[in-house]
């Protein structure tokens, strides 16, 4: 038996009645708003008739005659006075207009008992360091008043504090650090663990300032930031730090975002880049992040102590010169860096000398980019060879004349191992992962301003470039794309920015679409690489 098809109307009903809802609600939204002025006398009619009623009810029974006798000489006397009636009927709307009017319960005053209760203990918790004995009139004394020392206040919905200014008195020892990081921990400890506070300190008018800092942004996935050359996007911070925002791609909309900028060349005060993290802190990813930048404009030479292939997508790419994991290879590259940076230098001078222009193979950008260098100093310590590390001394100390930038990446159990040409003149620095205040002191060389927390995602941590103020930094995703934890978004974004294929010198065709399937495990990779450069 042969199916009917569905009528018109069963087909199309669907849309219709969407449409006709839509065009319900519109006419129904116009229509509030125009007859709003009468909605609103009519509820003034029924308030005023329900206070009525009440007040009819309240009213003893003995009473009810003398003021049903006021109430009609009362209308007697509008009857009788000219335009009584009428002024009689305004100001009737006018009352009713006035009482039905949409009236929004006011605003508490001042905080709560549970907010008043939070301020009173972190007021008695300053005492000690706020007070002396030979203050005549002291601010912070125990069961003193919190407002003096409180005048501005804000609390989130769960009643805990977001911003808070103190005041505390001129003789406390505001210029030494060790008084102003116990203050610092107290405030911390008392308004809430778990969040990072931010601390202003105001010398001249003795006051603080603490306030609750946003979570920085994590789903920041890699892509082609709008920067000139030169300058490298070491993450992204806090609107207040920086004065300068990047437009970024987020889904299919695009958003504003205050990023912590590396200048890197020979006019940079900062020319190399040392950064410290604890194991799974995102050091790796940071130096992904960097060599894809660094391949739009120059070359990049990787060398990886940790042989776990977290570079294996850059093998054989576009101006990627060399990427080794085995010692031998580290040993070749890192030796062809130093020649390298010496024949610049002399390339240059000679031109100099001579009144022409540096010559152009000495203009294009190199970048040596080293994770883990220490893992190299016992293998080359037990095979009696040299420290790779020996040989960062001449791109470390003429890297800047000579258009050479290092990067090196390494953890806290290996920092002693660093040798003093990466500790001196690596004078931009980066903190990933957690790690206390005097960690971060040790390596950035100022405390940061805002408190660590024990918890924080992969790639967030504090940069701080020379002498500037410490910076709140979150690493854009860059993953490994063979790694199979990887998301398919964050793969895409990381092979989209990976440089096309070139030829090996052997004259053996790599094929451009060779990671188009995204098959080729990281391992297999790292195992070749370790084989071809064993010695």
């Amino acid at each position: 038996m042969a199916r009917r098809p569905l009528p018109r109307i069963l087909s199309t009903g669907s849309a219709q009645i969407a449409r006709s809802r839509e065009l319900a609600r519109t006419a129904a939204d116009s229509a509030t708003d125009v007859l709003h002025p009468l909605i609103t006398i009519t509820r003034g009619l029924r308030r005023l008739a329900s206070a009525g009623r009440r007040r009819w009810a309240e009213t003893p029974k003995d009473r009810r005659g003398p003021l049903l006798f006021l109430v009609a000489s009362v209308v007697l006397v509008v009857a009788l006075v000219p335009y009584g009636p009428l002024l009689a009927v305004i100001s009737l709307m006018a009352a009713a207009a006035w009482h039905g009017r949409e009236r929004k319960s006011p605003e508490p005053e001042g905080p709560d008992e549970s907010q008043t209760q939070r301020l009173q203990s972190l007021y008695e918790a300053l005492v000690p360091y706020f007070s002396a004995a030979e203050d005549p009139d002291p601010l912070y004394t125990h069961g003193g008043e919190w407002e003096k020392a409180f005048p501005a206040y804000d609390f989130d919905a769960t009643g805990r504090i977001t911003h808070l200014l103190v005041r505390y008195p001129a003789y406390f020892t505001d210029g030494e650090a060790e008084s102003r990081a116990r203050i610092e921990q107290l405030l911390h400890a008392k308004s809430g663990r778990g969040r990072e506070y931010h601390f202003t300190w105001d010398e001249e008018g003795n006051e603080l300032t603490v306030t609750v800092l946003a979570p920085l942004p994590i789903d920041i996935a890699a892509q082609r930031f709008v920067t000139a050359p030169g300058e490298t996007v070491l993450g992204f911070t806090d609107p207040t730090q920086v004065q300068r925002t990047l437009p970024l791609g987020h889904g299919d909309g695009q958003r504003d975002v205050p990023p912590v900028v590396w200048r890197t060349g020979i006019r940079s005060t900062e020319p190399h880049l040392l950064v410290m993290g604890q194991p799974g802190s995102g050091t790796s990813t940071l130096l992904r992040s960097i060599a894809l930048q660094a391949l739009q404009y120059g070359d990049v030479v990787i060398v990886e102590g940790g042989g776990t292939g977290e570079y294996a997508c850059l093998t054989g790419r576009d101006g990627v010169l060399a990427v080794e994991c085995g010692l031998a290879g580290a040993l070749a590259s890192l030796e062809w860096a130093a020649t390298e940076t010496e024949r610049r230098l002399i390339a240059v001078n000679h031109a100099r000398q001579a009144g022409r222009p540096a010559p152009d193979d000495t203009k294009r950008p190199l970048w040596v980019l080293l994770d883990r260098p220490t893992a190299f100093t016992h293998l080359a310590a037990a095979d009696g060879r040299k420290d790779p590390q020996s040989l960062l001394q001449v791109p470390l100390r003429h890297g800047r004349a000579a258009n050479v930038t290092v990067v090196v990446a390494d953890q806290f159990d290996s920092a002693e191992a660093l040798s003093d040409p990466v500790r001196q003149h690596t004078r931009a620095r980066v903190v990933l992962g957690p790690a206390t205040a005097e960690q971060l002191e040790a390596v950035l060389g100022a405390p940061p301003h805002t408190t660590p927390v024990a918890q924080v995602p992969p790639g967030r941590g504090y940069a701080r470039l020379g002498t500037g103020p410490v910076h709140r930094l979150q690493v854009p995703a860059t993953p490994d794309p063979y790694d199979d934890a990887t998301s398919e978004a964050d793969r895409q974004a990381v092979l989209a920015l990976l440089p096309e294929r070139t030829t090996p010198a052997d004259g053996e065709t790599v094929p451009s679409d060779a990671v188009g399937s995204e098959t080729v495990p990281s391992e297999a990779v790292t195992s070749e690489a370790v084989v071809a450069e064993a010695p």
